[in-house]
């Protein structure tokens, strides 16, 4: 019986995550929830922004679907982010980035892509110093997470089908760091995925094609830095960041999250959209819990939804909410 850990967190996740919740239940009925505190709301409860607990639940379900988090924009003693810390705790290395046309809300049609995202280094590993005159930060690319992020590459490539991945990095200025990442990955897609082409792109040529040529993307694996990036740029074709599911994977873990936001500005108002949400949880189905048709369901439902002639009326969390559970019926 698959389980699952639902983390709301702050702002508008309080409302999307229970929604997305209900319509996962009406496509798996058989699902267990178990929910628990995370945010910038459970440290000021707390004084930490996951608490302990929070991370064995999420490993004992194997899943998790987190909301959103209202982080400080001042630095805060004893505060690390929520969403950072069950990456680097769970050890969630990989983040997958969906991208594809859906009725109404995109510009183009024909965009379907896939950015996977190198998850635990480079600039992220928050190693900085200052001196007041000068600030240095790290960037480190390590051979074996190089491989493990090819190693997901190619299982996703296998389990989906896909028939390309570009690997995009700017080695022509970093030839260690980023030649060791784009090294690695292409022997790993290599040797499990041997049908598969294989480009490569420098990543501001990889932000023009995203611009002008967004459906000659299939699969695209990165960095870390430049995979956050690429991907909410990548964002506008799915309808915008709203809209944009994401998922955080590991070796038998992962967390669901709508890239959205806690969305502070209309928090409580009852207004938020909750297909992101959605859609991160047929991610969940597809990937973690391997039920394909699950997460077909609930994607043909949100297409079905955003389809309607009164998508535009449906102005609020519970109508979205109704909408898809009765294209789910």
């Amino acid at each position: 019986m698959p389980k699952l850990c639902a983390i709301p967190g702050d702002g508008i996740g309080q409302e999307v995550i229970p929604a997305s919740v209900t319509i996962l239940q009406a496509a798996l009925p058989n699902l267990e929830i178990v929910e628990a505190e995370a945010g910038w709301g459970c440290f000021e409860k707390h004084g930490v922004s996951v608490l302990p607990e929070t991370l064995d639940q999420i490993r004992a379900c194997g899943a998790g679907l987190f909301g959103a988090v209202s982080s400080p924009s001042r630095k805060v003693t004893g505060y690390g982010s929520a969403i950072l810390t069950m990456r680097q705790e769970l050890n969630l290395y990989a983040n997958i980035r969906p991208v594809q046309s859906w009725p109404r809300v995109s510009p183009r049609p024909d965009v379907n892509m896939i950015i996977v995202r190198e998850n635990s280094e480079g600039l992220y590993v928050g190693k900085e110093q200052s001196d007041g005159e000068t600030a240095v930060a790290q960037r480190i690319i390590t051979k074996q997470a190089s491989k493990r992020i090819g190693q997901k590459t190619a299982e996703l490539v296998r389990q989906l089908g896909r028939q390309k991945v570009t690997i995009v990095h700017k080695a022509n200025v970093l030839p260690l760091s980023d030649g060791l990442f784009r090294d690695a990955v292409r022997q790993e897609i290599e040797r499990l995925c041997p049908e598969t082409e294989i480009d490569e792109l420098l990543v501001d040529v990889a932000a023009l094609k995203m611009v002008a040529a967004p459906e000659t993307f299939d699969v695209i694996v990165t960095t870390n830095l430049f995979g956050d990036i690429l991907s909410d740029a990548a964002a506008h074709w799915g309808g915008g960041l709203g809209l944009a599911a994401s998922l955080n994977w590991g070796n038998g873990l992962a967390i669901a999250e709508p890239v959205h936001g806690s969305a502070p500005d209309i928090a409580g108002q009852g207004i938020a959209n909750p297909l992101a949400a959605v859609l991160s949880t047929a991610l969940l189905a597809r990937f973690v819990w391997n039920l394909g048709d699950v997460a077909s369901r609930l994607e043909t439902a949100v297409q079905q939804t955003l389809a309607t002639e009164i998508y535009p009326q449906l102005t609020t969390t519970r109508a979205i909410q109704q909408a898809v559970l009765d294209s789910l019926a």
